[in-house]
């Protein structure tokens, strides 16, 4: 079962035992809807109720140590409990992981093992036979996604392409 990251739980707000809640879906209020919500491991279940301005209660935390204690857990949910993109043409992130990655000539790259967003923008982990490639995913570098067939088209950038030196074997 595939697992998909939905939010994040903040600084504690006030004495009782709320938190911040970062959502990362399209209607914050939803995110209860698509329990229940695991920390990364899986280990731990939350049952959130999210609260206007960002705020939430959490099932169990009455104070503000116990919900200190859960600042930057990242809360995830089961990838079928989502509900499916509205525009066929739109797709989850996490929709892109096990993807083909073609050159705009056919060649297979790899097969993209991860997609990772640390805050500059997603991009695309690609495990290849040159090893891992980490591609932008933008719209130039990857002008054609498509999750039904299993594969997306991929144009590197020139940063990215290594081209071998005179006398360098091309291995």
């Amino acid at each position: 079962m595939q697992r998909v990251i939905v939010g994040e739980i903040g600084r504690p707000h006030g004495v009782r035992g709320l938190v911040r809640l970062r959502a990362f879906t399209a209607d914050p209020a939803a995110l209860a809807s698509y329990g229940p919500l695991t920390d990364e491991a899986g280990t731990r279940r939350f049952a959130v109720t999210p609260l206007p301005e960002g705020i939430a209660r959490i099932e169990g935390i009455t104070d503000r140590d116990q919900a200190a204690k859960l600042t930057g857990v990242k809360l995830y949910a089961d990838r079928d409990r989502l509900p499916p993109p509205e525009d066929p043409e739109e797709f989850f992130l996490c929709d892109l992981e096990g993807l083909a990655a073609h050159g705009e000539d056919g060649f297979v790259l790899g097969v993209v093992r991860a997609v990772e967003d640390h805050g500059a923008g997603p991009f695309l982990v690609v495990d290849g036979p040159s090893g891992e490639l980490l591609l932008p995913f933008t719209k130039a570098v990857v002008p054609v996604v498509d999750v039904a067939a299993g594969r997306l088209t991929v144009v590197p950038p020139a940063e990215i392409v290594v081209q071998p030196q005179p006398g360098e074997d091309a291995a």
